[in-house]
C-alpha cells in the first residue's frame, strides 16, 4: 500500500512515521484546544470527556482528573470513548495525545476529538506551578 501524505508540519510527519501507514490521506487537520479553553470548560461545568493517554505511573504522579487510557491501549478500549460529546485527549506535552486523536479519527471515524495543546506541562505552567511534573 502506498501512502500519499500531504503534511503541514514536521511534528505531524513524525507522528505518521510513528503510527505507520494506516491509509492514504488528503490532508491532516487536527482539532486542538488550549489549556485556557479547557479551564473555561471545567469552570463552566461543560459536558465533555477528558482522556489522559499517559502511562498509569505518569497519571499517578499528576493528573487533571481525566480518565486514564494509555496510548498503547487506546484502540482496544475504544468503547470507553464518547462519540456524543467533545472528547479532549491529553498527555505530558501533546504529542502522544495527538497520536491518539489521529489513530481514532483514521481507524474509527471519530469526529469529536480535540488534542490539548502542550499537555499537562502547559497546564502546570499556566495554572498550577506546584503540580509535580517530570
Amino acid at each position: 500500500m502506498t501512502c500519499a501524505w500531504h503534511l503541514s508540519s514536521l511534528e505531524t510527519l513524525s507522528l505518521i512515521l510513528h503510527l505507520g501507514c494506516m491509509r492514504p490521506l488528503k490532508a491532516i487537520k487536527m482539532k486542538e484546544i488550549s489549556v485556557q479553553e479547557l479551564k473555561q470548560k471545567i469552570d463552566n461545568k461543560e459536558d465533555f470527556q477528558l482522556i489522559d493517554v499517559r502511562e498509569t505511573f505518569e497519571y499517578e504522579t499528576s493528573n487533571l482528573d481525566g480518565e486514564n487510557i494509555p496510548l498503547g491501549g487506546i484502540l482496544i478500549e475504544v468503547d470507553k470513548i464518547s462519540r456524543d460529546k467533545p472528547v479532549i485527549m491529553q498527555c505530558r506535552s501533546g504529542k502522544r495525545s495527538a497520536a491518539a486523536v489521529m489513530q481514532l479519527e483514521q481507524m474509527h471515524g471519530f469526529t469529536n476529538l480535540y488534542n490539548l495543546q502542550g499537555g499537562i506541562l502547559a497546564w502546570q505552567q499556566e495554572f498550577d506551578p506546584s503540580m509535580p511534573v517530570y
